[in-house]
C-alpha cells in the first residue's frame, strides 16, 4: 500500500504544486490535491484547514503545502492541534523537522526555492523517519490540552 499525502497551498504554489503531484504520483505516493486548483489569486485557509482536519482524522498521513513564502500555510496548519508544520528550505531543515519533531506536514516557499529543491524537500520529509526517544517526549509537550 502507497503513502498516502495531502497537498495543497495557494496560488503562488500552484504550479509547482502541480508538478510535484505528477512526480510524487510516478514514485507511487497516493495524492489528494486539496486546492487550489489554478493560479488565480485564492486565499490559502480555505485549501490548508480541510487538508489539517483530513490529516487530524488520520484520511493521509502527511501532508505537503506550497505558498509564495510558506508561512501563511503553516501558521493557518499549526492552529490545528494534531499537525505540526515546519517550514523548510533546505535539506537539513526537512530532515530534522521529521527527526526531531515528528513534523507531519511540509511548507515550502516558492518563491524563494527552486521546484527541483522544493522536491528534494518533499521526497527527504517523505523518507525520513521520526526518531522518538527524548525527542518523543517534547513533541508530546507541543499541543495546548
Amino acid at each position: 500500500m502507497s503513502k498516502k499525502i495531502a497537498i495543497g497551498g495557494d496560488h503562488a504554489g500552484f504550479a509547482y504544486k502541480k508538478e510535484m503531484i505528477v512526480k510524487l504520483e510516478a514514485a507511487g505516493y497516493e495524492i489528494k490535491d486539496f486546492g487550489p486548483y489554478s493560479d488565480a489569486s485564492a486565499d490559502y485557509p480555505d485549501f490548508v484547514h480541510p487538508l489539517a482536519d483530513a490529516i487530524e482524522k488520520g484520511e493521509f498521513e502527511q501532508g505537503i503545502l506550497i505558498c509564495g513564502s510558506g508561512n501563511g500555510v503553516a501558521i493557518t496548519a499549526n492552529k490545528h492541534q494534531g499537525i505540526r508544520a515546519a517550514l523548510c528550505w533546505n535539506q537539513d531543515l526537512a530532515a530534522l523537522s521529521r527527526q526531531h519533531n515528528d513534523a507531519n506536514v511540509l511548507a515550502l516557499p516558492a518563491r524563494f526555492i527552486s521546484f527541483d529543491l522544493a522536491l528534494e524537500l518533499a521526497e527527504v520529509f517523505l523518507s525520513t523517519e521520526f526518531e522518538g526517544g527524548r525527542h518523543a517526549t517534547r513533541v508530546n509537550k507541543i499541543a495546548c490540552k
